[in-house]
């Protein structure tokens, strides 16, 4: 089997594996109903994964690495912290909007796994969501955000209401656009800490 070929398969297994535990949740999909969607065999998906928990803790790796260099890349071609802070905003709100199944998983379902901590996903997940501090500091060291403003408290005011308004709509389908948040959040997180 070719390298292209067996990540086609990974990521076919991959993929189907979060539609189903988005509709069903992680106890109650089974790996019938992952491989049925994923239109493999269940010794195919053996393969690749040890067991469902397995591929449940895989699913964040690399859309999340993906997540964290589109937001690299736009941190390097944006000037000023507040600038920044909109566009991480935007972004974040962008990828549950664009990414629903992930969202559930992310979100709803791998939330509740103590287990989750300890696996490489979620070092990823971390990271990703750590290169916002930084830019916090810039802020307060340029002037731009008033000084002694914690740095962590505000990454987790950001990242909380992020959260609590997608999994709302996870829960309960509102709002339908999460986008039509990024101003009002990012104006409100600025309110609090600009100089």
């Amino acid at each position: 089997m070719t390298v292209k070929k067996s990540e086609g398969k990974r990521e076919q297994i991959l993929r189907a594996a979060e539609k189903v535990f988005a509709e069903k949740g992680f106890q109650d999909a089974t790996i019938a109903d992952i491989v049925g969607r994923a239109k493999v065999s269940e010794a195919t998906l053996y393969e690749y994964y040890s067991s469902k928990e397995d591929l449940l803790f895989r699913i964040p790796g690399d859309l999340t690495s993906e997540q964290k260099k589109e937001i690299e890349f736009v941190f390097d071609h944006i000037r000023g912290a507040a600038n920044k802070m909109r566009a991480f905003i935007y972004h974040n709100l962008w990828f549950w909007q664009t990414h629903p199944d992930y969202a559930s998983v992310a979100l709803v379902i791998l939330k509740q796994n103590r287990k989750f901590i300890n696996t490489e996903s979620y070092r990823i997940i971390y990271d990703t969501y750590q290169m916002m501090l930084p830019v916090i500091e810039e802020g307060i060291e340029s002037g731009e955000f008033k000084a002694g403003t914690n740095p962590k408290l505000v990454l987790s005011m950001i990242l909380s209401i992020i959260e609590y308004i997608t999994v709302n709509k996870i829960l309960h389908g509102t709002p339908e656009n999460l986008l039509e948040y990024v101003d009002p959040i990012t104006d409100q997180i600025l309110g609090g800490i600009r100089a």
